[in-house]
């Protein structure tokens, strides 16, 4: 079967249902989201602390989360890519409770905001200590009422299409590669669909349950940077992978497996 869409998002976590209900309240045409399993198995539940955004200008600003950001990252993030979210994280969180997303308050109305490593100021927003759930739960329920958007569960995205499914020789140096859609595995029928779209996103996630030890669900197998990788698409920063400790006999077995690879 052939099915049309505007947008096709791959990928049903935090980033894939932020996007698809940016351009579905924005008319901008039909959306479709391929998940994998279903909508509520994602790592945003898993993240319990909070989300850092600059709300009290009273005391905080741009520039001072900007540095904080880069601090933490020990100068080696892009500066840019910084300033994108910092500058755009309260319009973020707009977003996010206007969509129905609740996040913890002062008597006054105020957010109740925390303060946490790496920040120099109170700028995280939270909701009791199941942010990321309560962000989920948002963004689900604002996601399954919208008549715009498709949510296709326990579809397995398998290839994207570009012009090398026209017969023309696509690699890494193509320039202006194409993306048409996807071919995605349907359970029911067991037979590979195609979708064809304007915008193909891919909003997959990482690949944390490829590591021994991890929080992260066990779908987060990194699919789409293989996918991504047999349509020639370019990668930049897949070596930084984010590691958070809370057992010292892990952190030295990890240290040391790192020093081994190196």
């Amino acid at each position: 079967m052939t099915y049309h869409y505007d947008f096709l998002i791959i990928g049903g976590g935090v980033a894939g249902m932020s996007f698809a209900l940016k351009v579905a309240n924005a008319h901008k045409g039909s959306v479709a989201i391929i998940c994998k399993t279903t909508l509520d198995e994602a790592n945003t539940a898993k993240a319990q602390g909070g989300i850092a955004s600059v709300t009290n200008l009273a005391v905080d600003n741009f520039d001072k989360h900007i540095h904080d950001t880069m601090v933490a990252g020990d100068w080696l993030s892009d500066p840019k890519a910084v300033e994108h979210v910092v500058r755009n994280a309260p319009d973020a969180i707009k977003d996010l409770v206007k969509w129905g997303v609740n996040f913890d308050k002062k008597d006054d109305g105020s957010f109740d905001l925390h303060r946490e490593g790496g920040h120099s100021e109170f700028r995280i927003l939270h909701h009791q200590d199941d942010t990321g759930f309560e962000i989920q739960r948002g963004l689900m329920a604002a996601v399954k009422s919208n008549p715009d958007i498709t949510v296709l569960e326990n579809h397995f995205a398998v290839e994207i299409i570009t012009q090398h499914h026209l017969g023309q020789e696509v690699t890494r140096r193509t320039p202006d590669i194409e993306c048409y859609g996807a071919y995605v595995i349907n359970p029911e029928t067991q037979k590979v669909d195609t979708y064809l779209s304007r915008v193909t996103l891919m909003a997959t996630g990482g690949t944390g349950a490829v590591y021994a030890t991890t929080s992260n669900p066990e779908i987060a197998t990194g699919d789409g940077y293989r996918i991504a990788a047999f349509g020639a698409a370019l990668f930049c920063g897949i070596g930084a992978v984010l590691l958070v400790f809370y057992n010292e006999n892990k952190i030295n077995a990890v240290i040391a497996g790192t020093q081994n690879a190196k």
